[in-house]
């Protein structure tokens, strides 16, 4: 069993996005958590530079394992960088999902998804979450502005959020902002462009 208690950060920020959005990958994802607050502050870093480390390790758990989902598993600062990240694996051979959490250039958590889901890999290529954010703050711009809103989690997974490209390897970054529905921005992660934004 997962120890709960050892997920609390990332729990919360999960289930919050469920309650918006109503989406099983999220909630599958909250396995991977956080450990107890580490004192120490670590290196922030972007998404793809934990990734390979990950996929060392998913290979190495099976031969067939595939990237299905990216998260922040720290809070995000301005420029698209987080001390930790989550990465999601699945095997199809295997039938099973993996996670693994990286920070500090070392994996801090892998643990098996005890749930089975229709998780599709992720494109091979991606732009960075840098760029992500790059390419979402002109729509968050007047959120943030106006509302002191904050970006509070980066996700980066296929199709969920645009009904019309299922297939397409999307970021989705969500701003939020006190007694105001959260802003979240889709990127489309292949090239860069702004798909879509909603309030909620």
């Amino acid at each position: 069993m997962i120890d709960i208690g050892r997920l609390r950060p990332t729990l919360r920020r999960i289930r919050a996005h469920v309650a918006r959005v109503g989406l099983l990958l999220i909630t599958a994802v909250c396995a991977l958590g956080a450990e107890p607050a580490v004192a120490r502050e670590a290196p922030h870093f972007p998404a793809r530079a934990g990734l390979d480390l990950a996929r060392e390790a998913a290979l190495s758990w099976a031969t067939d394992a595939r990237l299905v989902y990216v998260e922040n598993d720290e809070p995000l600062d301005s420029t698209g960088t987080a001390e930790r990240w989550a990465y999601l694996f699945h095997s199809p051979s295997l039938d099973r999902l993996r996670g693994y959490s990286v920070r500090d250039g070392k994996i801090v958590v892998a643990e098996n998804l005890e749930m089975k889901l229709e998780a599709p890999p992720v494109a091979l290529e991606w732009i960075d979450s840098e760029a992500a954010l790059a390419a979402a703050e002109d729509e968050a711009e007047e959120f943030r502005e106006k509302h002191a809103g904050h970006l509070s989690a980066m996700l980066l997974m296929r199709g969920p959020f645009l009904e019309q490209d299922p297939d397409e390897t999307t970021w989705t970054l969500v701003y939020t902002a006190k007694g105001q529905p959260s802003l979240f921005v889709v990127v489309e992660a292949t090239g860069g462009r702004v798909r879509r934004t909603w309030r909620g």
